[in-house]
């Protein structure tokens, strides 16, 4: 079976959609499939930074190919990434079947289009987010809400599955009024880290002289990060040892985290590393965390929780999009309401004050969550689609 896999970006750019789509490309070709990833050559969208020459647009590898094809972009808010001859890579590599990621983007349109032209089925993976979580101001808003209503319903339509992650994301995709084909939900995996070193390397890495709160995740608009600044300012007046790490790489709010940190007088106590690429270094920064916060006003999944409570640390997550699918109240973690700074600092103060329980959090989530999500059991449900859309 040859795949192709379509991503507006792919590692080194960094990702939860990035990372997914290395994950399923390295898991299938380990199976003797032959997989082409077709990605563009961005590093980042927002803003917009194209990936460094060392990258190679085109790549060999175990499963099969990395093709990292230009794009060009209107500016500002209608950013809109649009691939240079995906249509015609897609012809040449002839897959059986394509899969391609994120609703909403050219690349769905185009796997469309190759379907229309040469009868190839497609799915899509819909990592899908409501208009209100998105990022940018009004326009970008108010475009996004133009494509749901004019544009999405057709392409939408001509795939041969939709694949969403939660039961939530299903509720999202479904509320947009017009007919699916048939869904599947296939929840993600979980890669694990590798082992970190002994002692507190990240700590000394990063000149963290206390214990800290963990944040990883791009520094992005819809991650609550104003709300975590704010209610970390809380927690740093009862202990003066606490300090604030955030990890990841600058979605476009890095300076306003910047300047609410310093209007808090919060740059001794507050860290941010910028993205760390060494893995065994990341498992460090969640193995020292006191505890780690996921404070996005959505989120599709949220992996790093997961990440998080296999290195025996505790989680606190805004009760939104399929975070509460994974992670029960006071069992794996805390959830509180987004945008609820008050929340936030007491569910803060609640685990800082209590290490009883949040070993016993950090536990549960460790040998009873963690375990049910594996990328081979993705793999398994992906090629069971694949085989029911290519006729068994």
């Amino acid at each position: 079976m040859k795949v192709a896999q379509l991503s507006t970006r792919f590692p080194p750019g960094p990702g939860g959609v990035e990372r997914h789509v290395e994950e399923v490309a390295r898991r299938l070709g380990a199976r003797g499939r032959t997989v082409e990833v077709f990605t563009s050559d961005l590093y980042r969208e927002f803003p917009m930074e194209r990936l460094p020459p060392s990258v190679p647009r085109e790549e060999r590898t175990a499963y099969g190919a990395v093709h990292r094809l230009p794009v060009w972009s209107m500016p500002g808010e209608l950013h809109y990434p649009f691939f240079r001859g995906l249509g015609p890579a897609l012809a040449r590599a002839r897959p059986e079947i394509v899969h391609a990621h994120t609703f909403g983007t050219n690349q769905t349109a185009v796997a469309r289009r190759h379907r229309e032209r040469t009868g190839t089925p497609f799915v899509i993976t819909a990592h899908f987010h409501p208009i209100w979580s998105i990022e940018g101001g009004w326009l970008r808003h108010r475009v996004r809400g133009f494509y749901d209503r004019r544009l999405a319903a057709p392409v939408l339509a001509s795939a041969a599955r939709v694949i969403v992650q939660t039961h939530e994301e299903e509720r999202l995709l479904r509320s947009l009024g017009f007919p699916l084909p048939p869904l599947e939900i296939v929840p993600p995996g979980y890669a694990p880290l590798p082992a970190p070193p002994e002692g507190p390397v990240f700590r000394d890495r990063f000149r963290v002289p206390g214990p800290y709160v963990l944040f990883v995740g791009r520094l992005a608009s819809n991650k609550g990060l104003v709300e975590l600044v704010a209610a970390f300012a809380e927690l740093a007046r009862e202990d003066p040892t606490a300090h604030l790490v955030l990890v990841g790489a600058d979605g476009g709010q890095g300076a306003n985290v910047a300047a609410r940190v310093r209007g808090f007088g919060l740059s001794d106590r507050v860290h941010l590393t910028g993205f760390v690429g060494d893995p065994a270094l990341l498992a460090a920064a969640y193995r020292e965390a006191t505890v780690t916060v996921l404070p996005s006003e959505y989120e599709a999944f949220g992996l790093v929780l997961l990440e998080s409570l296999a290195q025996g640390t505790p989680v606190i997550a805004s009760r939104v999009g399929g975070i509460p699918e994974f992670v029960e109240d006071g069992v794996d973690g805390l959830l509180v309401p987004p945008k609820d700074v008050p929340a936030l600092a007491a569910a803060l103060r609640r685990l800082w004050a209590d290490p009883a329980l949040a070993r016993r959090l950090a536990h549960h989530g460790r040998t009873a969550t963690v375990p049910r999500y594996t990328w081979d059991r993705v793999v398994d449900r992906l090629e069971a689609i694949y085989r029911e859309v290519l006729g068994g």
